[in-house]
């Protein structure tokens, strides 16, 4: 029997050394770590086609719901909060297990040199060696056990709610730098519209000129018109190839890859109250969330240290085997060979230490004291940040307005000041003015239903609320 259990001691210590169980139990230095791969199950599951992963982005119409879902599904950036909440998850079950019982084994040797006189009993030639099993449970801890369990508990639904706080966040991002791409996109268009106004003024002044029309002055003028529109659609046109890149880059695409974003700047109407968005965010923020699970992770982390008031009481059962030889068999003369079992119960308490438990639960008390005050802070801010937004909304809005009026009058005006000049009643000035102020309604046009949008988006995430496509009526 003794054979045996010290074959089975060798043969488990043997295994679990060995590299490649160390690999697979992820603990060694060839370790199996888990990498963020594109198939987040915490996450928002979805995106654009059902091999999107494997795809580099060619010949792909993305619209903003589908960018949003690809971004939380296989931006990088992501994994690591993922890892963390999973980690957690395994720190939860990991103070669960302090619950059960305990296996331990020991195996020691030792030999004695031993000088009297005159001489008695010699010690073995080859020492002495014992071999012992202990099964030991926990019966009261003073609740540092379930201080510790709730603690790491907490702690996983934190870091799930900080996983979907960082999927809000990204959704944000994305949703920027999308209606950005429209923005440029509706700048190009608007910058190569006023380049064709331009060289068709340029074109009739020319025609003027050379028939003794007009002076030599009105093509210059004309020209130089031309030449900075053409300046302004280069400006525009690289911002829209950096903002294309970078969206990519959300994405988790490469920054060349040619993808075919769809949207337009459209005005969806938003009818909800101040009082709507506050309950809303109060609701659903997970950031509160997490400030209330850290109220309470201190209050745990409290208890913790109270638990030193208390005895430390735990039950064993152990089993210990002796001998003069490596395999615990009695050998020659002097050997010797035992086998005792032992059950009972140990309790340990510390009556005083020198006020060190006493400070330490004051000192996690003022920690206690601290969270409550930074989430009634955070609840605060959470209030201004809602308000401020939704201002931003409603002004982006009255913009809209006012900017389709002044593009329904800045066109007219043109369209007046192109024919007066045509009919040699107007000025060059006059035309090329009212272009250049064609051009600047328009833009401000596009600026107002961008910044509305991404006003819109910075609500949505302010309430803690997941609006994929902002353009969904």
């Amino acid at each position: 029997m003794i054979r045996s259990s010290i074959l089975f001691l060798a043969l488990a210590v043997i295994f679990f050394c060995s590299p490649s169980t160390a690999a697979q139990r992820g603990t060694g230095p060839g370790a199996a770590v888990p990498l963020f791969q594109g198939q987040r199950s915490l996450g928002q599951q979805g995106g654009t086609t059902a091999d999107t992963g494997k795809d580099d982005g060619r010949s792909l119409r993305i619209t903003m719901r589908d960018a949003v879902n690809r971004s939380l599904e296989f931006n990088p950036s992501l994994g690591s909060q993922e890892a963390q909440g999973r980690s957690s998850e395994e720190s939860r079950k990991s103070a669960r297990g302090a619950f059960g019982p305990r296996l331990g084994m020991t195996y020691s040797t030792a030999k004695q040199e031993r000088k009297s006189n005159p001489s008695t009993v010699k010690p073995p030639t080859m020492g002495s060696y014992s071999w012992g099993v202990e099964i030991s449970q926990p019966v009261f801890q003073g609740f540092k056990l379930l201080a510790n369990y709730q603690k790491a508990a907490l702690q996983a639904d934190s870091d799930k709610a900080a996983l979907r706080n960082a999927e809000l966040s990204m959704t944000e991002q994305v949703q920027a730098q999308f209606l950005n791409l429209l923005r440029y996109e509706e700048s190009v268009r608007s910058e190569r519209d006023a380049l064709a106004r331009l060289r068709d003024q340029l074109r009739i002044t020319t025609a003027f000129f050379d028939v003794g029309l007009r002076p030599r002055l009105d093509v210059l003028q004309a020209e130089v018109d031309v030449y900075q529109a053409e300046n302004s659609v280069i400006i525009a046109e690289n911002n829209r190839e950096t903002s294309h890149a970078l969206l990519n880059t959300l994405l988790g695409l490469p920054a060349t890859a040619q993808v075919n974003y769809t949207g337009q700047l459209a005005h969806v109407p938003f009818s909800r109250s101040l009082e709507q968005c506050l309950e809303a965010a109060y609701r659903q923020r997970p950031d509160l969330y997490m400030a209330a699970k850290s109220v309470e992770i201190a209050g745990k982390n409290q208890q913790a240290v109270q638990s030193d008031y208390y005895p430390q009481v735990e039950g064993y059962y152990n089993v210990t085997q002796s001998g003069n030889t490596p395999d615990l068999q009695k050998d020659g003369s002097n050997g010797s060979r035992s086998q005792t079992w032992e059950v009972g119960a140990r309790a340990t308490w510390n009556v005083f230490q020198w006020g060190t438990t006493y400070y330490a639960d004051k000192e996690a008390g003022w920690l206690v004291t601290k969270m409550r005050y930074e989430a009634e802070n955070l609840k605060l801010s959470v209030g201004y940040d809602i308000k401020s937004k939704l201002l931003a909304v409603r002004e982006a809005e009255k913009r809209i307005n006012v900017a389709e009026k002044t593009v329904e009058q800045a066109t007219e005006a043109y369209h007046v000041a192109l024919a007066r000049y045509q009919e040699q009643v107007g000025t060059n000035f006059d035309v090329l003015d009212a272009s250049s102020k064609l051009t600047t309604a328009q833009a401000a046009l596009t600026g107002a239903k961008a910044d509305y949008l991404t006003a819109l988006s910075q609500l949505y995430v302010a309430m803690g609320e997941f609006q994929p496509d902002l353009m969904r009526r």
